[in-house]
């Protein structure tokens, strides 16, 4: 892959892959495949070398204009420097969680911050209501309100908050 320079990417600068492979759970030629991998996916609608919300949601549900929670969320949670675009360094950084070499602990704390859709620091049974329901709309799958409601009752008592610490 080598060094991009500003003009193939507008304003973005892309880090070396020996840099983002030293600071992440994946070696430099899984940094080299998700470049190809980004460059597909931020020239998918807007040639501009930047992921957006609409590119992101095409690449993870072949969909770029229905409303949805969860494609929200985790853009939300790449979009680490909360510029509105995922930049290639976002991009691998945090799908960096997902590797298999990754810690528990940063699995933990991304699947958390996934649910705690207020960024209260807690979990509230409405925020796993909404996104369960938000996943069922994804799916073909059809629960009544009842079952959703156990499912949630099951796991958030109406006297406890989830935290993670």
């Amino acid at each position: 892959m080598g060094c991009a320079t500003s003009s193939q990417f507008g304003a973005a600068r892309v880090m070396e892959p020996q840099v983002l492979a030293s600071e992440t759970s994946f070696t430099v030629d899984e940094v080299e495949a998700l470049y190809e991998l980004y460059k597909r996916m931020s020239f998918s609608i807007i040639k501009d070398g930047l992921i957006h919300k609409e590119e992101f949601q095409l690449a993870l549900f072949r969909n770029s204009e229905k409303a949805n929670l969860f494609a929200d969320r985790v853009f939300d949670l790449f979009d680490l420097k909360r510029t509105g675009v995922i930049d290639f360094e976002e991009f691998v950084r945090s799908l960096s969680v997902f590797h298999p070499k990754a810690p528990t602990s940063e699995k933990t704390s991304f699947a958390f911050k996934l649910y705690d859709l207020r960024g209260t620091g807690y979990i509230e049974k409405e925020e796993l209501r909404e996104l369960v329901l938000a996943l069922l709309d994804e799916s073909d799958l059809c629960l009544s309100d009842s079952t959703v409601e156990a499912i949630v009752d099951n796991v958030i008592d109406d006297s406890v908050l989830l935290c993670y610490q």
